[in-house]
């Protein structure tokens, strides 16, 4: 049995130039950012301007049960929709409904939403999926795990994962304005489902902090801190401040980056004065101790990109932070067309001010793999984006191998392309190997979705599917 609404996505090969074109596989056409008119939908039909660009209101009416989106979407899809959506909740879901009024507003931007329209939007897609969305013969990969990058298991404090020689990632707070159906983080990060019963952060905020701040003096080989979560602009900002103003006292911190998709999800929170304020201050104690402050925010289509999201970006890099780019995961029926990651480039950097940075291959977690790309797949799509962009705003697709880290797609040592085993080598060793002396010569195994196999390659699957 498969799926049978909206077929699963594969890699075109690039098609032979039109005769009545200039002869381009990619025609680039500016295309200035717009709101869309909120006020298509029902629910919102009265809500003014200054409500939605108001923070407190767009967390208040975030959408987070099927109930909630009923009364946004009034009766412009059908039954059909909803009950997809319920069996999706109910059995299927690793993160919990959690989606801003400005991430709705921009799925089917240009008229009153269609159930077959929202059924093949690219945003709904993978912020609010549908049982039919999932394939049903490989819903999950055998090697599919809940924490796939074994980040919990690098934890030298709570939170703060030591996997590269120079740098950590700092979660501080298992909670995000929004929930993506893809997170990789969806053991720890929203509300258990069903399906997924989830970790939880057991120290107090203050506890936590510090523990981070003295695993970091302690450890002066680090020099580069992701701040992030669940996503900062949960944080309460006095708190995220306090934060960020003790890293920037160890003298042997030089980046401070932080990861926030609510610049694109809620960029209501980023343009609050007080956050403004706040980061203004930040940015200029960053400057005057020559560190590198940056956003790393992450849009997975050009749809997402509105002029709220580009005021927010701006406004960041005025109060004196250094860049703010973007990190996207690349998708299945989301954006793993050439196109689609063009389109999303250029918006990002010619109408957004956000610079192009990575893509990730979706990682490994369950019930992902309608999602997942094979790495052939995105080998011929770092081909085939280059040469358009800027090359400093040409992001690179990187897969992000379990015990291994980011690797640019095409470092693969060795490929099986017909069981889609690709394996990897690394250049140091994670906090948790330091006594593993072999680690340097080992080789790292990831995996290609089954489905996109050849037959002989899917047929070695089902004869191994229960070892």
């Amino acid at each position: 049995m498969t799926q049978t609404h909206p077929p699963v996505q594969t890699i075109p090969a690039p098609k032979p130039a039109s005769a009545h074109t200039t002869g381009q596989p990619y025609e680039y056409r500016r295309s200035p950012l717009v709101e869309p008119d909120w006020t298509r939908f029902p629910g919102w039909r009265h809500v003014t301007r200054d409500q939605w660009e108001n923070a407190q209101w767009q967390r208040v009416n975030c959408v987070k049960n099927i109930k909630q989106l009923r009364t946004v979407l009034g009766d412009t899809v059908d039954e059909t929709f909803y009950a997809d959506l319920e069996a999706d909740q109910r059995a299927l879901a690793t993160m919990s409904m959690l989606v801003p009024p400005q991430m709705i507003n921009t799925m089917v931007p240009c008229a009153p939403p269609t159930t077959e329209a929202l059924l093949a939007d690219p945003v709904r897609r993978y912020m609010i999926p549908v049982a039919s969305d999932r394939r049903t013969d490989w819903p999950a990969h055998p090697y599919a795990t809940r924490d796939s990058l074994h980040e919990h298991d690098m934890w030298v404090a709570e939170g703060l994962t030591h996997r590269y020689p120079t740098k950590v990632l700092a979660e501080l707070l298992s909670t995000c304005p929004q929930y993506c159906g893809h997170c990789t983080r969806m053991d720890l990060v929203g509300n258990s489902t069903p399906a997924v019963d989830k970790l939880k952060l057991t120290l107090k905020p203050v506890d936590r902090y510090d523990a981070h701040i003295t695993y970091l003096k302690a450890h002066p080989g680090v020099r580069d801190v992701v701040v992030s979560g669940g996503d900062v602009a949960n944080v309460p900002w006095r708190n995220l401040e306090s934060y960020l103003m003790r890293l920037l006292e160890i003298e042997t911190i030089r980046d401070i980056r932080l990861a926030t998709k609510a610049l694109m999800g809620l960029p209501q929170h980023w343009l609050q004065p007080d956050v403004v304020e706040g980061l203004e201050r930040v940015a200029r104690t960053a400057a005057r101790r020559g560190v590198n402050l940056a956003i790393h925010t992450h849009v997975n289509h050009a749809q997402s990109l509105t002029p709220l999201v580009a005021r927010a970006a701006q406004t960041a890099l005025d109060v004196g932070v250094r860049d703010v780019r973007n990190q996207g995961v690349l998708m299945r029926g989301v954006n793993a067309t050439s196109t689609d990651l063009l389109d999303l480039c250029f918006a990002l950097q010619g109408e957004a001010g956000i610079l192009p940075y990575y893509f990730y291959m979706c990682d490994m977690i369950p019930n992902a793999e309608h999602w997942r790309v094979p790495v052939w797949h995105a080998q011929q799509l770092q081909h085939d984006i280059m040469g358009y962009l800027p090359g400093y705003a040409t992001p690179r697709i990187v897969c992000d191998v379990p015990f291994v880290g980011k690797r640019w797609v095409h470092m693969v040592t060795e490929y099986d392309r017909e069981r889609g085993i690709s394996y990897w080598t690394k250049n140091y060793r994670t906090s948790i190997e330091s006594a593993d002396l072999a680690t340097l010569s080992k080789r790292y195994a990831y995996y290609d979705p089954i489905d996109t196999l050849p037959e002989a390659g899917q047929r070695w699957w089902h004869a191994h599917r229960d070892d």
